[in-house]
């Protein structure tokens, strides 16, 4: 009778490992004859090969294969399966190893499946990685896989999410027939395995997860691939090919064409911007590859993505690799500011090419920190603004001895900074200087990552907003919100963080997961809500006038928030026809997110309505809530900070079950809102005519997510940060 199992394992100069991985593949409850091992010697130039040789003394499941020539791991492979018996085949790498009990659960697993009547074409298992500081990270992709259709069974068109997964073949145990009629074979060079695994997915009738870790990935050791810089990472586009192929000739897989073609791009362009892996001198050569990627690939009728990664894309296809590294350096949406017309500011220099500019940053970095300079900026370098502008302003009060400087995109951005605030623009050698030489750097984003931090120095990352929506690590099984978003560099910059602001208990909590880190969180409140907490009266009518509300108006802010799926701005209220419910007593100011361009567009309205202002380009969005006497949103941060005021927030959410499962949520905004909660337009235009009906869920939303909105979070923080003066 064959064996149930194959366990191949390719060896090839990992010495150093080899001995806890075939110490790992015990299989205690196994029967006898149930698993075999195989092991590949691919011409390993230590002393791999006496030590398989010596373990197969003692084992009677294993044999050894000796290669007379080297073949690299996919070849290895290949000769290992040549030999294998079992009904399934399971590809273990000799520098990695399966924690106690992993081949028995399995085992247990591939009995069950041999006895039904459509056994399981592939078993996928959960894994941690293994780090060699001895530091584990759970598999940052459990969540596509955990309670998703995988457990009970399912194909890869019934959850295509699966493909935002590892697509490595080492936790994916094989039908040895499916796999062999799949007529793929393993690649040459690096990213050997997606050439089968790809297929393996795609086609199988039934896919199984195992929802415990069966495997240990080794991450970070000398000579992985994914931290080797070689030219080698080329080799993917042949593998990449592979794939197409056999798109080509199996329709069972041309549904998720598309699908494969999207993550194949993400996959190249990864490996493109990771700093380190393609050797600079064959870059454009690379980049190339993946233009002609695009132009051999690409699936009739191929839509681009929304967002930044849809740009990306874009500049990835028309070969425009100066103009994508500009967007990846600059860390920021592109069409603020045309290419070739950046300004300057009067007698600031031109702003550093790329090359002259890492030149001239790496030198500023041999001065010493300056250890009363700090550097500010908001969403993006736009300008003064948000958690930071409150944080500049107080620092000046109680810190005086730090200067602070404010980094902006160009001389039309420095204009709207407040008079005598001190500023540099991006890539001008002031800006590397301050880059390369500040003690503190405050945002509420991230600073480009090709800056790096200094020893000593100090990372305040404040944010802007209380989460509603998923952020950071838990957005890795949402592809769509995800769009763009590169984890590891996500960890990397986290990893620069000193302190991480948070406005609410709430935001302590998700963030501490979201934002995995040493960092330290304040639980200060935001800076930015101060102003709101101590605002007078007369502040407010001064707001009103500022944004163009006539007196004796009842202003509504309507606020809508980004959305992923839909890519752009669209208002889901007919606003002339709330216009005109409302009547000529009332002003709606329309803000859209600022993600996006443009405005609100036409906001004509008929005779007799209420007046539509757009406030899109208003540089202080607090001025905004002071004019507003009730807010209308969707999802937006915009509501924990105007609950400050204590005026009544409604919201309209018809597209609530499509946000959370693009998006997902950290509480249900039906069941605890700020107030009243329609679907409806018509509820919507009752709610803000009956004027204040929800005054309970206000008073409750308030309790939660605003304890600390006292005015004094601004002085908590700067004390906190600042050597601040008695």
């Amino acid at each position: 009778m064959p064996p149930l199992l194959s366990i191949v394992l390719p060896v090839h100069g990992v010495e150093r490992f080899l001995p806890q991985c075939l110490d790992s593949l015990r299989a205690d409850g196994a029967a006898p004859g149930e698993v075999e091992l195989i092991a590949v010697d691919d011409r390993s130039p230590d002393n791999c090969g006496a030590l398989l040789d010596a373990h197969a003394a003692a084992d009677p499941r294993m044999r050894v294969l000796h290669l007379a020539e080297n073949r690299g791991l996919g070849g290895a492979r290949a000769a290992g399966l040549a030999e294998a018996a079992g009904t399934y085949v399971w590809f273990v790498d000799s520098d990695d190893w399966l924690p106690e009990g992993s081949i028995d659960a399995v085992l247990g697993e591939l009995r069950a499946e041999t006895a039904r009547e459509v056994p399981a074409d592939v078993l996928l298992t959960d894994f941690t990685h293994v780090y060699p500081d001895g530091g584990r990270e759970p598999n940052p992709w459990r969540r596509v896989l955990a309670g998703s259709p995988l457990v009970s069974g399912c194909t890869a068109a019934e959850h295509p999410a699966l493909f935002n997964a590892v697509l490595a073949v080492w936790n994916k145990v094989m039908r040895r027939q499916y796999l062999l009629g799949l007529d793929v074979e393993f690649g040459r060079g690096y990213y050997e395995d997606i050439s089968v695994t790809y297929p393996l997915l795609l086609a199988a009738d039934r896919l199984l997860y195992l929802d415990r870790p069966c495997y240990n990935y080794r991450r970070g050791r000398p000579g992985a691939i994914t931290a080797t810089s070689s030219a080698k990472h080329a080799d993917a586009f042949a593998q990449y090919d592979a794939i197409f192929a056999f798109l080509d000739r199996d329709d069972r897989a041309d549904a998720l064409r598309t699908l494969v073609f999207d993550r194949t791009v993400k996959q190249a362009l990864t490996v493109y911007d990771t700093p380190g892996l393609v050797p600079a001198g064959l870059r454009p050569e690379f980049f190339a590859r993946i233009t002609g990627h695009f132009a051999k690939h690409r699936p009739a009728g191929y839509r681009y993505p929304p967002g930044v990664r849809g740009v990306q894309y874009r500049l990835a296809a028309r070969g425009s690799r100066r103009a994508y590294a500009e967007l990846r350096r600059g860390g920021r949406l592109p069409g603020a500011v045309k290419r070739g017309t950046r300004a300057v500011a009067p007698g600031v220099k031109k702003v550093v090419r790329s090359g002259a500019r890492f030149t001239a940053y790496n030198a500023f970095k041999r001065l010493p920190v300056d250890e009363n300079l700090a550097v500010y900026a908001a969403y993006w370098h736009r300008g003064y603004a948000c958690n930071p502008a409150a944080i500049y302003a107080k620092a000046r009060e109680l810190a005086p001895q730090v200067h602070g400087v404010w980094v902006v995109e160009n001389a039309e951005r420095a204009a709207t900074l407040p008079a005598g605030v001190p500023y540099v623009i991006v890539n001008t050698p002031a800006y590397l200087k301050a880059m390369a030489t500040a003690k503190y750097f405050v945002n509420n984003v991230n600073f480009p990552h090709t800056m790096t931090k200094r020893t000593g120095t100090v990372h305040v990352q404040t944010q802007h907003g209380t989460p509603l929506k998923a952020m950071g690590m838990d957005l890795v099984d949402r592809p769509l919100a995800a769009d763009g978003m590169d984890f590891e560099r996500l960890r990397e910059v986290v990893g620069r963080w000193d302190y991480l602001v948070s406005p609410n208990p709430h935001t302590s909590k998700h963030f501490a997961r979201a934002f995995p880190g040493t960092y330290q969180i304040l639980d200060t409140g935001y800076p930015r809500n101060d102003r709101l907490a101590l605002a007078t009266p007369e502040q407010c009518v001064d707001a009103r006038r500022a944004v163009g509300v006539a007196d004796g108006q009842r202003a509504v802010l309507y606020a809508p928030t980004h959305r992923e799926s839909r890519g752009g701005y669209l208002p889901l209220l007919d606003l002339p026809a709330l216009a005109e419910r409302l009547g000529p007593g009332w002003t709606v100011l329309v803000r859209t997110h600022y993600f996006h361009e443009g405005g609100a567009g036409d906001l004509t309205a008929a005779p007799g309505s209420a007046t539509l202002l757009d406030v899109s380009d208003h540089p202080v969005v607090e001025d905004l809530y002071l004019a507003a006497d009730v807010l209308v949103t969707d999802y937006s941060s915009m509501m924990f900070d105007y609950a400050v005021l204590d005026r009544p927030i409604a919201v309209y959410a018809p597209d609530w079950e499509e946000y959370q499962e693009v998006r997902g949520v950290y509480f249900d905004l039906m069941e605890e809102p700020p107030g009243a909660v329609t679907t409806e337009q018509d509820a919507l235009t009752e709610a803000l005519l009956a004027g204040d009906p929800e005054p309970e869920a206000r008073r409750r939303f308030r309790e939660r997510f605003c304890p600390w909105d006292d005015g004094r979070a601004a002085e908590r923080v700067v004390s906190r940060i600042f050597p601040v003066r008695a």
